[in-house]
């Protein structure tokens, strides 16, 4: 292109005027190239390593294969789904993995393979690729499959008791914490043995230790905000909190609450899903209380001792609200009406 001196037009090499094209576009139209997709994807499969660890240490090869039948079928589920729709499989960003493996960490050990394998059809097929993929889904999609086979399957989610052939010391107890706790069928664990995993329970939830390892990971590469899981936690501390004060009978503290069931788990690893939670920072804080309080509220007064799956879908479900009350103020203030 040559320039034109003065304010003649700029004239393209084949001497046609050039005229400037103007993109409108909403902010911020600032990006990171090096933000994508599939570096999330990834810091999230790393962050998730510690907690796999844990999962094998305690449940051997019961573990491995149940998160690799989730992977296995989320993986093809996607591939047929995109083959529907017509659209190129999306099988490189991962988001197949990471929705296969969260869903296969939600599962305990000894759910037969049907389970996990229709747990990954429905996450991918209905709480994914019906909404559009990756990005358009309004429920988070692992949590869409564990809850429908927790109520499918409802006698085959319960986590058996296994025995390392090793150890002289039987560590799982027969009924998981929280069921103890809401039958009370049994002694309650330490909190030390919950925070380490010495307890039984989904693959992912037996170690807090483990799921904080990960998580702090996530929020120090900025793959997840640290609004949601702390706002997560504190909630579900004060509302333990009151419940104690209301039912000091009860064998669960309010560290017991922290530290049982997939609370830690679901506050780094699920509710901070960017497609599926909010966009500003004071919705992220609501989200993660709201997140909080649902799960302790499930785990006192429904018939399902945890409540992280379906606290998680009801709070989804408001993320379009919590949205539109949350839109921050513009710069120098809204206009002034007519």
């Amino acid at each position: 292109m040559a320039s034109a001196p003065g304010n003649a037009p700029a004239i393209s090499q084949n001497g046609e005027p050039l005229e400037p094209r103007l993109q409108v576009a909403p902010g911020p139209h600032l990006s990171s190239t090096g933000l994508s997709t599939q570096r999330l994807m990834i810091d999230v499969l790393i962050a998730l390593v510690p907690v796999l660890g844990m999962a094998f240490y305690l449940f051997r090869w019961f573990a491995l294969l149940q998160v690799g039948i989730c992977v296995v079928s989320c993986l093809v589920t996607e591939a047929v789904a995109s083959s529907w729709r017509g659209s190129k499989p999306t099988l490189g960003d991962a988001s197949a993995v990471v929705t296969g493996l969260i869903l296969g960490l939600s599962l305990p050990w000894s759910a037969p393979w049907y389970v996990g394998v229709v747990a990954s059809v429905v996450a991918i097929g209905f709480g994914k690729a019906v909404f559009g993929g990756l990005g358009q889904n309004i429920f988070n999609p692992a949590m869409v499959g564990r809850a429908f086979v927790m109520i499918s399957f409802a006698s085959s989610l319960g986590a058996t008791a296994y025995v390392r052939p090793e150890a002289a010391l039987e560590i799982l107890t027969q009924a998981t914490p929280l069921t103890a706790a809401k039958e009370l069928s049994g002694s309650v664990p330490g909190l030390w043995a919950l925070f380490v995993g010495n307890a039984n329970g989904s693959l992912g939830e037996t170690s807090v230790l483990a799921c904080l390892v990960g998580g702090l990971y996530l929020c120090l590469r900025r793959s997840a905000v640290w609004q949601i899981p702390v706002s997560m936690i504190a909630s579900a501390a004060v509302v333990a909190g009151i419940a104690n004060l209301l039912m000091p009978e009860t064998p669960f503290t309010v560290l017991h609450h922290l530290v049982s069931g997939a609370l830690v788990f679901a506050a780094f690893f699920i509710a901070t899903d960017p497609v599926t939670s909010p966009l500003t920072t004071r919705g992220q804080v609501i989200f993660g209380a709201g997140l909080g309080a649902l799960v302790v509220a499930i785990r006192l007064f429904s018939n399902y001792p945890e409540g992280v799956v379906f606290a998680v879908l009801l709070m989804n479900a408001v993320v379009p609200l919590i949205n539109r009350v949350t839109i921050p103020k513009p710069l120098g203030g809204l206009p002034a009406e007519a």
